[in-house]
């Protein structure tokens, strides 16, 4: 492929300061049961290629799922249309030194077992056990289970010489139930809403204590029906990695895309209580907070070694001891607005540009265990598993729910709490952070549904967190 493309750029004719082509390939199967009913099976293949043409500082686009030379170069002939509109309203002139530098080099998925080596007969046979294993009560009365394997090869080539070819293997999981007594309804899941989503092959599928954990999300749902209501108070807020998941997500990654900061994604997915000259001097949380972007850890579901404009990627700290270093900006992001950012211009198609996503946006661990952290703990609540999520268009206000609570008194997890939630915000909360597992308490979730951009882009993204206490957050129950 690398090769016909290389052969593509040198026979496409336009005048043009650079030409890039990126090319994606995706097979994903997604197969879904509910109370061990077959609800999907399916197969889609998509593949085409983005046309990218850099014009006397302008950028222009086009898309094609015909990858002859023939409908390639009509591609690259409407991309610069695109761009030589541009020079009548353009805000900033790019450089393809700077924005589109050369660059060779490949990356591919780890994993154990390929995503082919079970059948799909055995990969169903298991998602029917999974519900049936869920169905530990008649109080049980919705049960599913699913799994989704992604493969998806990308391909990039440029007229100044950038060749990269990157692989990538991911598996989502997700299974849960809904319990019933009367009007009061409970959900519980594995950490919530494909929060399974990792990349490597059928090893993750496959785990060790698999049945173990699918019972016990039976059982915890059951419980919910007869846990007392999550009370309303200030208190101590412990939260689990997989809700830290939605909070790093939400009140961290969104706020930091520097195409938000500057205005890009008003219209739509909203703007940023941040502001430029927040860098490097506002103190986001409290000195235990260091946020990393870090797409190198093998496995998170958004680890890459370019992103889709071919810049390289690296680990950076976005907060370091709480305070602001760098926003989630790519190379076009940070020449504009002068913010040091990192290599996160993403794309989720062929036919979709690369805009400023998140990828792997990760709590760094403390050095607190989770005895420690409950040790000190005279009374507060525990909360696992999102269920809910809401925040303002700055993300700065927000107020978010969890599957599953526990309340603590005197140094322990004691009673359930059901419909557990808090609410705070985004500045307020991340100073109330007053303790950070260690490594033991670290774990790593991802997600295949942020959304973004017009038309909208549903990219992968990876969070890893430890436990984490908070104190004095408000916390309140279903009622309120």
């Amino acid at each position: 492929m690398l090769s016909n493309l290389n052969y593509a750029v040198a026979s496409i004719n336009v005048p043009v300061d650079w030409l890039g082509i990126r090319v994606v390939k995706e097979t994903q199967i997604h197969r879904h049961f509910r109370d061990a009913m077959p609800q999907m099976n399916g197969k889609n293949i998509t593949l085409g290629a983005m046309i990218e043409v850099a014009i006397d500082g302008c950028i222009g686009y086009a898309a094609t799922n015909y990858l002859d030379i023939q409908n390639l170069q009509f591609a690259a002939e409407k991309a610069c249309k695109q761009a030589y509109s541009a020079k009548k309203w353009w805000m900033y002139p790019f450089q393809v030194d700077r924005e589109r530098p050369k660059v060779v080099g490949e990356y591919f998925s780890p994993f154990v077992e390929s995503l082919d080596t079970l059948n799909p007969g055995e990969i169903n046979d298991i998602l029917v056990r999974i519900c049936k294993t869920l169905k530990i009560s008649e109080k049980i009365v919705q049960t599913t289970a699913e799994a989704v394997t992604t493969e998806r090869e990308t391909w990039f080539v440029s007229s100044n010489g950038s060749e990269i070819y990157q692989k990538f293997l991911f598996l989502s999981t997700y299974y849960g139930v809904t319990a019933q007594d009367g009007s009061n309804i409970q959900q519980r899941t594995n950490n919530g809403w494909q929060a399974n989503s990792y990349q490597g092959g059928l090893e993750l599928f496959k785990q060790d204590n698999l049945w173990e954990k699918v019972e016990t999300i039976g059982k915890q749902a059951v419980e919910l029906l007869s846990a007392q209501e999550c009370p309303t108070t200030s208190t101590n807020l412990v939260l689990a990695p997989d809700q830290m998941m939605l909070q790093i997500h939400e009140s961290v990654g969104h706020p930091l895309e520097i195409d938000r900061i500057l205005g890009d994604e008003r219209n739509y997915a909203g703007g940023s209580f941040i502001n430029k000259n927040d860098f490097g001097k506002l103190e986001y949380g409290s000195p235990l907070m260091n946020i990393t972007f870090d797409p190198t850890i093998s496995g998170e579901m958004a680890s890459y070694n370019f992103d889709d404009t071919g810049a390289t990627a690296k680990r950076e700290y976005l907060i370091r001891e709480g305070a602001l270093q760098r926003g989630l900006g790519s190379l076009e992001s940070q020449a504009r607005s002068g913010i040091d950012g990192v290599a996160c211009a993403r794309a989720c198609s062929w036919n979709r540009p690369a805009i400023d996503r998140m990828a792997n946006i990760n709590l760094e661990p403390g050095t607190a265990s989770l005895e420690e952290i409950l040790s000190g703990i005279e009374y507060g609540v525990y909360m696992e598993s999102n269920r809910s999520w809401s925040i303002d268009d700055r993300r700065y206000k927000f107020q978010f729910g969890c599957e599953y609570g526990k309340l603590i008194e005197n140094g322990k997890l004691t009673k359930t709490l059901r419909n557990p939630n808090y609410r705070a915000t985004t500045p307020d909360f991340w100073h109330s952070l007053t303790k950070v597992g260690d490594r033991s308490t670290w774990e790593i979730y991802g997600t295949p549904f942020c959304g973004k951009g017009e038309p909208n882009q549903a990219i992968w993204v990876g969070h890893g967190s430890p436990i984490c206490l908070f104190s004095n957050v408000e916390v309140f129950g279903g009622g309120k």
